[in-house]
């Protein structure tokens, strides 16, 4: 299998058509998007990389293909936009460029056509791990971009779905024998997350997000710096988290705390505007777990008593 060839594979899988925004697809140097007139771009990249973020061993091709695309389209969804087009940079193994690319391409295809998020171009080289790199092109109307630094004190601190779901999932994908099957909603969840991209187009829309992010190294982690770009701080109510069954609620809740790969969003908004807030979205559970604050420093309250929270989520430079 030579590059040509990789490259006409992914042609025939993706093949090269215009649209509204992708003037110049694959086949040329490089591609010519276009957004659309009182849009603002969005620009975002993800790794994802053999043994750090996916199993040869353990996690289907498909579900390789599926995810790389997904967790980047979730950093869009933050933003309150939608994703247009996509950029794939491969360092693929000659062991993987058989049965397995072909699985790796169907899974690809399928979140392209879920998220509306074509292929533009990209780049192929061989490497003996897998390494893939995305970049998603978005758009969202000027002016209605969520960001991460427009908390206030007082503002409600919300948070979509369940908690720690994807990492109890990756437990279960590691127990089982050879390559995972999506047996349960945790499981799933892991090989397949969907970005949020429906709730946050309507929070952007509808003005209601004073800021946003997606959880993707866990609430410990991810919490900290939306609130160190908003200038503040938050008190994280113990007993409002929606956390996954576990063994017992201690487990619980350090998956709810530290779990990372939940691709959820976590917004704040202002007080006036709680009201507004259903308890689910298009089906899915909107939780508020605690408020945000003028002390800058994010705390824990469980029976009145406050504790630091520590930020032990995803570090791809922990030790």
């Amino acid at each position: 299998m030579n590059e040509n060839e990789i490259i006409g594979r992914i042609a025939k899988v993706f093949p090269d058509h215009r649209s509204r925004t992708v003037e110049l697809g694959l086949g040329d140097d490089a591609a010519l998007w276009r957004p659309r007139s009182g849009y603002q771009v969005v620009l975002t990249c993800d790794w994802f990389l053999e043994g750090t973020h996916f199993l040869r061993d353990k996690h289907p091709a498909d579900a390789v293909g599926w995810k790389c695309l997904a967790r980047a389209a979730s950093d869009i969804a933050a933003m309150g936009a939608k994703p247009r087009c996509f950029l794939l940079s491969m360092a693929v193994p000659l062991a993987l460029t058989g049965k397995w690319f072909d699985g790796f391409l169907r899974g690809l295809k399928r979140a392209s056509s879920k998220l509306r998020c074509e292929l533009a171009g990209g780049d192929t080289t061989r490497q003996e791990q897998m390494l893939i790199n995305v970049t998603v092109i978005g758009e969202v109307r000027q002016g209605h971009a969520l960001r991460r630094s427009g908390a206030s004190a007082g503002d409600s601190l919300f948070v979509s779905g369940r908690l720690g779901e994807a990492d109890a999932g990756l437990a279960e994908v590691k127990r089982q024998t050879g390559i995972a099957r999506a047996t349960n909603e945790r499981v799933r969840k892991h090989l397949y997350p969907e970005p949020r991209l429906a709730l946050g187009t309507w929070l952007a829309e509808g003005q209601l997000a004073t800021a946003a992010m997606d959880l993707s190294d866990g609430l410990s982690s991810d919490l900290p710096r939306l609130c160190a770009a908003s200038g503040v701080g938050a008190r994280v109510e113990v007993d409002s988290l929606p956390v996954v069954n576990a063994r017992n609620h201690d487990d619980a809740l350090q998956l709810a705390l530290h779990g990372g790969d939940d691709y959820e969003l976590l917004f704040t908004v202002a007080k006036g505007d709680v009201a507004r807030v259903p308890r689910a979205y298009r089906g899915l559970k909107l939780t508020r777990i605690g408020e945000i604050t003028r002390e800058k420093r994010v705390v824990l309250l469980k029976e009145g008593v406050t504790r630091k929270l520590e930020a032990c989520g995803w570090d791809p430079f922990r030790k």
